[in-house]
């Protein structure tokens, strides 16, 4: 069981870098990372789901909400032992469907599981176990890097932990249409009878889209979830506790309703608002874990509902301060108005960076920020990071590209895009002594 370690106890400062973005991210690099945060005065590193990713390589499309993403082993620390019987006892409960899933998608490529043949595709026993026998090798691949992820991942959690480094991890709201959970627990979903989406997921038209938001991930069978005590979101939840000491909701709002959209429709304007039972999730949850070491993923359009879900159970939200520019003077993301007990950010990974946010401002608004942020007296995007680290927010997270001055070239993601994204790597000798000092002293003078 891990030990988790609070994170909103003080003042705190926190980076934001993906694990895909180091070389051997669970072993010398992720350990080389975590040196350089106490050096300078960080104490949270915020990082990506994990999960096994699709061929795009997006964290948010994730192939099993247990698994690890085997690309981020350190192969030159890979444990020669194989896995134990106590490894099997705790993974019982997903690895081998998830083995056998990833075994038979490799063997029948880039189609997705309601294509396979319907004995595989429906799961009959005698299949399953006939396949289990021929892909017997592939299996134990698997079996093995999940293995080795614990491990890594076990060993680089002690190593922050020892230096006074909180890990703050995210966990997708949906998993991928074809994916280890769907295929094996389809009562969890609505689905048609080969296991294809009857309903998928998006949000609706707003002022940014006319044509909405059309995800494509399944939607939960709530009432069924709910009659089996919201076991499997327990579950998913619990794995990711294991692992971090806090964990963001992505799209939380979803937890109040959800956007439901017939899966044949191409866009998202024919789907219908579904109410959610979030409130009874979140009370197990609470029951499960007496801290519910959880943020509120509250970006967006909010409805009073999601502000009261996330009041009455005291979840933090977030604040991003390149949203605070828009003139109005009640804005909750320009950095005076923040409250204390939340995430507060210069931008996340669906944001530009800093410097390239500023850069491409209209004179209007770029006016706006140099007047309140003092900029270009102080340059972009120090004077940005400035702002949110002299706020009330309890914590402050800055992108690793924005610790670095870098333009647009760096930025991780364009939401609504599906090629050129999660491909930027933190740049060979770029945690200097000398960055690190800076940051030491500003998150010192700001009292983090």
């Amino acid at each position: 069981m891990s030990s988790r370690l609070p994170v909103f106890d003080t003042r705190r400062a926190g980076v934001l870098l993906a694990l895909s973005a180091l070389e051997a991210p669970l072993g010398r690099g992720g350990r080389a990372f975590i040196d350089w945060m106490q050096r300078a005065g960080f104490t949270v590193w915020q990082v990506l789901p994990v999960g096994p990713t699709g061929a795009d390589g997006s964290p948010y499309w994730v192939r099993s909400d247990f698994a690890g993403e085997p690309s981020l082993l350190d192969t030159g620390e890979l444990p020669p032992d194989a896995p134990d019987p106590a490894f099997r006892a705790r993974t019982a409960a997903w690895l081998p469907d998830y083995a056998l899933f990833e075994a038979l998608s490799a063997a029948f490529g880039p189609v997705p599981f309601w294509h396979w043949p319907p004995p595989l595709r429906d799961r009959h026993p005698d299949a399953l176990a006939a396949a289990r026998v021929n892909q017997a090798a592939v299996i134990a691949r698997i079996e093995r890097e999940q293995f080795a992820f614990e491990r890594q991942w076990n060993a680089l959690r002690d190593h922050a932990h020892a230096r006074g480094v909180r890990l703050f991890g995210d966990l997708p709201f949906y998993p991928a249409p074809s994916s280890a959970e769907v295929w094996a627990r389809r009562g969890t979903f609505r689905l048609h009878a080969d296991g294809s989406p009857a309903e998928v997921a998006g949000v609706p038209p707003d002022y940014f889209s006319a044509l909405g938001q059309r995800w494509g991930n399944p939607l939960y069978d709530w009432d069924a979830l709910a009659r089996e005590g919201f076991a499997p979101w327990r579950a998913r939840i619990g794995a990711q506790l294991e692992r971090l000491d806090l964990l963001r909701l992505d799209h939380f709002r979803a937890l109040a309703a959800h956007w439901a959209i017939p899966a044949g429709d191409a866009d998202a304007r024919g789907g219908r608002w579904v109410p959610t039972p979030g409130a009874a999730l979140l009370s197990m949850l609470r029951d499960q874990f007496a801290d519910l070491p959880l943020v509120a993923e509250d970006l967006g359009v909010i409805t009073p509902d999601v502000v009261a879900l996330m009041r009455d159970f005291a979840l933090p939200g977030m604040r991003v301060a390149q949203f605070g520019f828009d003139g109005s003077r009640d804005n909750p993301h320009l950095p005076y108005q923040y409250v204390r007990r939340c995430v507060a950010y210069t931008g996340t990974h669906d944001n530009d960076t800093g410097l390239g946010w500023y850069t491409s401002l209209d004179p209007g608004t770029r006016a706006r920020v140099d007047e309140l942020l003092g900029s270009p007296a102080l340059p972009m995007p120090g004077a940005l990071q400035r702002a949110v680290w002299t706020s009330v927010a309890d914590l402050a997270v800055v992108p690793m590209q924005d610790l670095l001055g870098l333009s647009s070239e760096a930025r991780f993601n364009i939401p609504g895009t599906v090629t050129g994204n999660w491909q930027w790597r933190l740049p060979q000798g770029a945690l200097t002594p000398e960055l690190a000092a800076r940051c030491a002293a500003l998150t010192a003078a700001c009292g983090r």
